[in-house]
């Protein structure tokens, strides 16, 4: 079931709520790669546009500012002309990039393992199609 169908009272009881909407908010597409590059140094925005592959600018600031937001990104304006902007990690982002850094790591040991479960899988499913469900015994009457 999808999480736009649960119940919000189930929500507020539920002790997952919390983690799934941090998730929700700091493992976007975009926003893993940001944190990365910025993990390393006070990064300017030029230097994060050219460094994630893909990023469109608007994305970029969307992102940028949501990571701020959250309380994961310092945004520091220096006065100068043209003005130079940097971003920079906040402890907190930078505890979140070692818990990255894990991920990473758990996925480049496993990362041969789940493709054999793909295939293991796709071929048992071949053309798209499920197995079907194994008859069931229907009792003899008497």
């Amino acid at each position: 079931m999808s999480r736009s169908h649960i119940d919000v009272t189930e929500q507020v009881d539920n002790p997952a709520c919390p983690v799934s909407e941090v998730l929700d908010r700091v493992a976007g597409k975009w926003a893993i790669g940001i944190l990365v590059a910025a993990a390393k140094g006070p990064v300017r925005f030029t230097e994060l546009e050219r460094g994630i592959e893909g990023i469109s600018r608007r994305m970029l600031t969307l992102n940028l500012r949501k990571l701020e937001r959250e309380g994961l990104l310092v945004r520091t304006v220096y006065p100068t002309v043209p003005p130079k902007v940097e971003y920079e990690c906040t402890e907190m982002a930078l505890e979140l990039y070692e818990t990255l850094l894990a991920l990473v790591d758990w996925a480049k040991r496993h990362s041969g393992d789940i493709a054999r479960a793909h295939a293991a899988y796709d071929a048992g499913h071949a053309n798209g199609q499920e197995e079907a469900p194994a008859p069931r015994a229907m009792p003899l009457s008497a």
